[in-house]
Formats: C-alpha cells, structure tokens, sequence
C-alpha cells in the first residue's frame, strides 16, 4: 500500500520492521526487490536502499550476493524479542489506551453481530474454535503462533459478522498492532483457555441475538488480556 507524500526512508522502515516483528515476515523470507517496494510504497528505489540499511543496521535484515542473493528476514529476528521490547518502551497508559481502543471497536463489532448474524454463520465461528483444542498446556514458539493466529482470525470472523466493512477493516488494523504483544501472554495455559471460555460465551451470545451478553464476554475477554500485559509489563519492570 501506498505511503503517500510522506515516503520517507523511516516509514519504510518501520511499515517493514512492523512486518517482520509483528510476525507477518519470517526469519529467512525474501524481501521483495528494491524496484518492487518502491513501487508498492509509492516510493523512490533510494528511500527504500535507506530503509534496508537502517533495518540492517537493527539486525532485523540481512544481504546475500549472488544469483540467488537479495534481502532476507534474518535468522535472529524473532517476533517476541521486538515484542517485549516493544511493550517494556510503552507506557501503562498507552497499553490501557490501546485495551480501551480494542475493546470499544470488538464490542461494537460484536453487538451488530448479534442483530445481524445469521445461524449458520455463527455456526461456522463455531467449528473453527476446534483449532484452539489441539493448543493445550505448554506450546513450543511456533505452537504459539499458529494459537495467536487462530484467535486473532476469530476475532475477526466474528466482528466481520457485523456486516461491516469499516468496522473490519478497524479490527485488522488494530490487531496488527495489540497481536505481537498478545502473543508475550499466550504462554501461560490458564489465559488461554480463558480467552477460549470467553470467546465461545461470546459466540454463545451472538446466535442467541443477545447483544448485552456478547459484548460483556467479549469486553471481559479483552480486560483479562490487558491485565496480563500490564502485570508482565510492571514484573519486567521491577525485575
């Protein structure tokens, strides 16, 4: 997607660098070429030279010579690192705030949801939770993600049962931003099968048309996982 006027070689960068620590790039992915960036970001071949070098420099990219060389996700760029980074430079109130946001715009998701879903929508919501109940107990790294990425899918099967795209294309947005830091607490199986619980009471709530129901699961379900980020924020603080 375009940047628009303001194509500077640091919003490339950080439009990448969100990619790669948010998960969306893996370590050993190849980049698309310096000509092709450009012309998705609506850029200069330069500002994105500029870029790669910064996230070079980061350590989060890395150049390969040769026929088959290019810039490529590196070995060490792992997703949790930059989270925890991530979260240690926010402050309470910008995680509060960021909860505040996320859980206004589920529960409206949710609520239209419950007026305007139709049975079998929800029941289809519904199979798909199955994908949760094989991620039990500990989870490897890689475990963790394929669980983070199926709630975060659920989410927003579930907010696109609002049958608005405004509202949709909000929720990706926003997970985009909350999911990197959300997958520092997935690790902990009592959250998860709470965020499951609350998350199939939700869903509970939507096929029964019960919009007060449903945007109290879903709000609490958000609130649980704010909790946790602010404890393990103050613990890494104190630590």
């Amino acid at each position: 997607m375009p940047i628009g006027d303001a194509g500077r070689a640091e919003l490339v960068e950080k439009r990448l660098a969100e990619a790669i620590t948010g998960g969306h790039l893996r370590a050993g992915d190849r980049l698309p070429s310096e000509a092709d960036l450009a012309r998705t970001m609506g850029v200069a071949p330069t500002t994105v030279r500029e870029a790669l070098l910064a996230l070079r420099a980061r350590g989060l990219v890395t150049t390969r010579r040769g026929r088959n060389g290019g810039s490529f996700v590196s070995e060490t760029a792992d997703p949790l690192v930059f989270a925890h980074e991530t979260l240690l430079a926010s402050s309470r109130l910008a995680i509060r705030d960021l909860g505040v946001h996320y859980a206004a715009l589920t529960t409206a998701g949710v609520r239209l949801a419950a007026r305007r879903a139709a049975p079998g929508e929800v029941a289809t919501i519904r199979s798909h939770l199955g994908r949760l109940d094989a991620l039990d107990g500990e989870l490897d790294s890689r475990q963790l993600g394929v669980w983070r990425q199926s709630m975060d899918d659920l989410h927003l099967e579930l907010v696109a049962l609002s049958q608005s795209a405004r509202l949709t294309r909000d929720q990706m947005r926003l997970q985009a931003e909350l999911s990197p830091l959300l997958r520092l607490i997935d690790v902990d199986p009592a959250l998860r099968r709470r965020q499951r619980e609350l998350l199939e009471r939700t869903l509970d709530a939507v096929d029964a048309g019960d919009e007060s129901s449903a945007s109290s699961a879903i709000e609490e379900l958000v609130t649980a996982s704010i909790d946790a980020l602010d404890a393990l924020r103050m613990h890494a603080d104190d630590s």
